[in-house]
């Protein structure tokens, strides 16, 4: 009978040992969408780094939101929307693309394509001027030589 109780005795540590093990696999996993998730939102203090990265107040009490919202069961996706619906779209690190977003991701390449045709226009033109359009005003040479002579 000794033998039986040790033997269940060991079947029962067994059983919670590998439980822990799996709690702690779990565990490790919910860690890594954490952090995966956490470096896709933006810190709403420091504006220029992810929820990952900062070490605010805010962006601890929000990753630990992050990972509640995650031990509860919900998806990346339902993470995701669920802070878009609470701070609106400037928690995405990489905000989505839609109607009120079109000038983040396409203003820089409309300001480069801008100046580049600024500068095409103006060099077209300087092209066009006669040689003499370039050489110095009288008055101009006359101004250079006093202003160096005074040296």
């Amino acid at each position: 009978m000794a033998d039986g109780r040790h033997l269940l005795i060991t079947l029962l540590l067994l059983a919670a040992a590998s439980m822990a093990s799996a709690q702690t696999a779990d565990d490790a996993m919910l860690d890594a969408r954490a952090r995966a998730l956490a470096s896709e939102l933006r810190c709403l203090v420091c504006r220029n780094e992810t929820l990952a990265e900062s070490s605010a107040a805010l962006a601890q009490d929000l990753r630990a939101e992050l990972r509640r919202l995650l031990a509860e069961g919900r998806s990346d996706a339902e993470v995701r929307a669920f802070f878009s619906e609470r701070y609106g779209d400037v928690v995405h690190y990489r905000p989505p693309l839609q109607r009120s977003t079109l000038a983040l991701w396409f203003g820089p390449a409309a300001l480069l394509g801008a100046g580049l045709l600024v500068l095409w226009l103006t060099l077209r033109r300087r092209q066009r001027l006669p040689a003499e359009a370039f050489e110095p005003e009288a008055d101009d040479v006359e101004a250079n030589d006093r202003e160096e002579v005074s040296r």
